[in-house]
């Protein structure tokens, strides 16, 4: 007898490869790094945002300006070395965790738009039982980190939880959800007043003033969905300010501006205070100006403001060595 050949079983190991090798999402920022990543890892590292940093720096530059601040009236200390690396773990574990929520809350609206279609959930690459694995693993990082925070600070942490928690449903009840996104993404400045000294009046004006800003640069990121956004029913201050985006965007930045300026002026620090204000107007006008030409660069210039962060930043560490 003659045997015939089984050719249904051959396959390309090559082609095989390729279609089950995990894809970067479409609005990832670093996708040659992140599918250079073990295979297993570039999902969750999709889920995290790691491919995406500017989400990560939104989150520890405010803590790290805060807490300069707060040291402008008593100078620093070495042990803020200690502080300072604490409140970058934070952010990154705990910026991957609200992103890992949002991504589990949303990822029937994320199949619907095409930006966000081919992220982790949507997409397959993750199942649903994965991902709320992966979210208690980055919140028991992040409860290791607040377990060394002093008590004051553990206090003011925790009353972030329901902001997290509460936030990837604004977009659905609120035209503002940017203004909810100010309150949570900057909480880490009240913690960071609270572990230097305490959360005081200034620090106050200081969080406002953060707040104000993320409205500002996460109204100019929502533009590029707004089209998605008014199909699937999602709400923001793009769509709610329409042809007046651009200016309803640096109308917040006025206000950040102005909070910042009382902010430095209420501790002494009028001059250097006055030149770091001015530097981050200088760069807010620059946004706009960029977006008025062209509402294509909305995730250019949204993505600048890790810029307008290290202004603040460096502004208030110089007056706080001073």
């Amino acid at each position: 007898m003659t045997e015939t050949k089984d050719d249904s079983r051959d396959t390309d190991p090559v082609d095989a490869d390729i279609e089950k090798k995990p894809q970067a999402p479409a609005d990832s920022a670093l996708p040659e790094w992140l599918v250079s990543l073990p295979e297993k890892l570039v999902p969750f590292a999709a889920l995290a945002r790691l491919d995406r940093p500017i989400g990560t720096w939104l989150v520890i530059l405010p803590t790290l300006a805060s807490f300069a601040y707060t040291r402008i009236s008593t100078g620093f200390y070495w042990t803020d070395i200690w502080w300072q690396l604490l409140f970058a773990i934070g952010a990154i574990v705990m910026r991957g965790a609200a992103c890992t929520w949002n991504d589990i809350t949303d990822r029937d609206f994320d199949a619907k738009v095409e930006r966000t279609a081919s992220r982790p959930l949507p997409s397959g690459q993750v199942s649903l039982r994965d991902a709320y694995i992966f979210l208690g693993v980055q919140l028991l990082v992040g409860f290791l980190a607040w377990l060394c925070l002093p008590l004051d600070a553990k206090i003011v942490a925790l009353l972030a939880i329901p902001l997290i928690g509460a936030y990837p449903f604004m977009k659905r009840i609120t035209w503002w959800p940017q203004a909810w996104l100010g309150a949570t993404i900057n909480w880490g400045a009240l913690v960071a007043a609270a572990t230097a000294v305490h959360v005081s009046f200034g620090t106050l004006i200081l969080f406002f003033g953060f707040a104000a800003w993320t409205i500002a640069y996460d109204t100019i990121y929502a533009i590029q969905d707004e089209e998605d956004d008014a199909l699937i029913g999602v709400k923001s201050t793009a769509r709610l300010m329409g042809e007046r985006v651009i200016l309803g965007a640096f109308s917040f930045f006025l206000i950040a501006a102005a909070c910042f300026a009382v902010a430095a002026a209420g501790t002494g620090a009028t001059r250097i205070g006055a030149l770091t204000v001015i530097a981050f107007l200088v760069h807010a006008i620059w946004q706009v100006h960029t977006l008025d030409r062209d509402k294509g660069t909305a995730l250019k210039v949204f993505r600048s403001n890790a810029w307008a962060g290290l202004i603040l930043v460096a502004g208030f560490t110089v007056a706080a060595a001073l």
